[in-house]
């Protein structure tokens, strides 16, 4: 089994920070000093000026000596994470060891990989992927704490959840058997997550018909159809429409084509 790398920090959920073996984050200096890391971390492949750390700490207002806090939550990062974690003074930049992981990035990673898998109707290689993507996004970025960084970092997993979903149903679909009741779940869930989404009801109406239940998928495409009309004065799409109109003929429908895999589109 691969050893896993000393280096692990998650941002989505609990903050954690592991450095080299080592558990840091209840010596970081306090909330403002997470926070801080956590800025960092989520981009830590670029330098950050002064001015912008200051202004992720504190968009509202400030400090009146916001140059000196700055410089004493750096001081207390570089006390917890070591001296040479944090390179410049102008300018700064988290460094971290070889081989570090980052749940954001690994949430990245993960949901393109799935995204190639599905596209190329291997299930099997889509199956990991997926759901390693969908369980790291779930958690939410940050939980408790606010910010328009914050907010774009949220917006960002909701649609890697969103796709990773997606991809997951797909997956389901294709394995078929004992897969396709997991679908259904995946597909019920990214329905709720995304309601004005329809791709999901679409992967939702294909589970269903795929485990036999073409009436309970003709009633999905119902619902939908009422709300579009009712809230949107809209109707369903081309996609819908055609699963709606094979089923109403056979009862069934056909797999899905490679190209009708899940994006990043709404």
């Amino acid at each position: 089994m691969a050893r896993e790398p000393e280096t692990r920090i998650q941002l989505c959920g609990r903050l954690s920070a592991v450095i080299e073996g080592r558990e840091v984050v209840d010596g970081l200096p306090g909330r403002q000093g997470r926070l801080l890391f956590a800025y960092m971390a989520a981009d830590r492949d670029r330098a950050h000026a002064r001015d912008e750390l200051i202004e992720a700490l504190w968009p509202e207002r400030a400090p009146a000596a916001a140059e000196s806090a700055l410089s004493a939550l750096l001081s207390g990062l570089r006390r917890a994470l070591g001296p040479a974690a944090l390179a410049g003074r102008a300018e700064l930049t988290l460094r971290l060891p070889p081989g570090a992981w980052i749940d954001l990035e690994a949430a990245e990673e993960a949901v393109h990989r799935a995204e190639s898998a599905a596209a190329q109707g291997d299930w099997p290689r889509c199956w990991g992927p997926s759901l390693a993507a969908h369980m790291i996004a779930r958690r939410g970025f940050l939980p408790g704490c606010d910010g328009e960084w914050i907010d774009r970092r949220r917006r960002r997993l909701e649609e890697i959840q969103m796709s990773a979903l997606e991809s997951y149903t797909a997956c389901a679909i294709g394995i078929g058997g004992g897969e396709l009741a997991v679908g259904e779940k995946a597909a019920r869930e990214l329905v709720a997550l995304a309601p004005y989404r329809e791709h999901g009801y679409a992967l939702l109406m294909r589970v269903l018909a795929a485990r036999g239940n073409a009436a309970e998928a003709l009633r999905v495409y119902e619902s939908l159809r009422a709300t579009l009309r009712d809230e949107l004065g809209a109707s369903p799409g081309p996609e819908l429409r055609a699963l709606q109109a094979e089923l109403l003929r056979s009862g069934s429908l056909a797999a899905p084509p490679l190209d009708g895999a899940p994006t990043h589109a709404n």
